[in-house]
């Protein structure tokens, strides 16, 4: 009898403690403007997004800001379109396709999260002093046709002398949500994957860490913040807020150590080791993954739309003041 009391009194205290927190952080958020943003993946890549929710700097800015995982570019480009998300995450591959389809309220983008490829390539079979040659004659998962991640793999094999359309087979047709789980069921020799998941597929025994895509190129503008058009005329506060809160983000991952960045990130992934974020920002650290600015250049506009040309999904450049939004 007295365990069932206890065990009752303990559920009730929960609940009291759940609704106040509730009722608090109702009254916390009431006066701060809601953003929406649709993240193409949810990685380590974009550390400091998460540590400028867990700082604060949102907050400190106005902002609620809402994360929905929206897998794949074209998916985040249609949340944006139907304004399901007031802001995307992803490659500014995707906003070039929109403006050329000729849509009138297009989408632009606004501020610049990564400047490295931040995915790993994966091998079923143990290679040691791996090198691009490798990839020949093999099956790669590399992603979707004409997305940033597949195009930058064939940017990367055009630099090495690899035809990707004949000197190995790079199978686009599977989605991005579904890399993982294709390669785990047996498709494929290779597969490019994102931090954590490529850590969790390796620690899994599905296969093995070759090569991280980013140090084998140069600097590319790979993910950025993007909003409509119409939605940026008409919030350029929010947006300028919003920038700025990721610039302290960025500053917060320049400055300080792996360790102290993966314990501001870790409640983003609660699946993965803290042993596990911390390697994963150290690999992204060494490799000079986040801007020190959210500036989109136009040299890297220009770089951007190379890769995009060379890979065969766009004829002639586009315009930077059309689609780059100057704060």
């Amino acid at each position: 009898m007295k365990r069932t009391i206890v065990i009752i009194t303990g559920v009730v205290a929960f609940i009291l403690l759940c609704l106040g927190y509730s009722f608090y952080s109702s009254n916390n958020n009431s006066n701060l403007t809601k953003v929406k943003v649709a993240e193409v993946t949810h990685s380590v890549f974009y550390a400091p997004q998460y540590v400028a929710i867990k700082k604060g700097y949102f907050e400190d800015e106005g902002l609620d800001v809402e994360l929905t995982l929206t897998s794949g570019a074209d998916n985040v480009m249609a949340a944006v379109l139907s304004g399901d998300a007031n802001i995307g995450l992803s490659g500014s591959e995707a906003t070039i396709y929109v403006y050329n389809k000729g849509e009138k309220d297009y989408i632009k983008t606004f501020a610049q999260l990564t400047q490295k490829d931040g995915s790993f390539l994966i091998s079923r079979k143990e290679i040691k002093n791996f090198t691009v040659n490798d990839l020949k004659g093999k099956y790669v998962i590399g992603g979707r046709q004409g997305g940033m991640p597949e195009m930058t793999l064939e940017y990367i094999l055009k630099e090495n002398g690899i035809n990707p359309n004949k000197d190995l087979n790079i199978d686009t047709s599977i989605q991005f949500a579904a890399m993982a789980g294709s390669f785990i069921g047996g498709t494929g020799d290779f597969v490019t994957l994102f931090e954590p998941l490529a850590t969790q597929v390796v620690n899994e025994g599905y296969g093995y860490k070759v090569a991280q895509l980013g140090t084998l190129t140069d600097n590319v503008p790979y993910t950025a913040y993007n909003a409509r058009k119409s939605y940026i005329n008409e919030n350029k506060d929010i947006i300028e807020k919003f920038t700025k809160a990721i610039q302290r983000g960025l500053n917060f991952v320049n400055e300080n150590d792996s360790s102290t960045i993966a314990k501001a990130i870790m409640n983003q992934f609660p699946d993965t080791s803290y042993n596990d974020i911390k390697n994963a920002v150290e690999s992204y650290k060494k490799n000079n993954t986040w801007p020190k600015t959210t500036t989109f250049t136009k040299k890297s506009f220009d770089h951007l739309q190379e890769i995009i040309i060379k890979a065969g999904f766009l004829d002639k450049k586009v315009s930077y003041k059309d689609l780059i939004h100057e704060n």
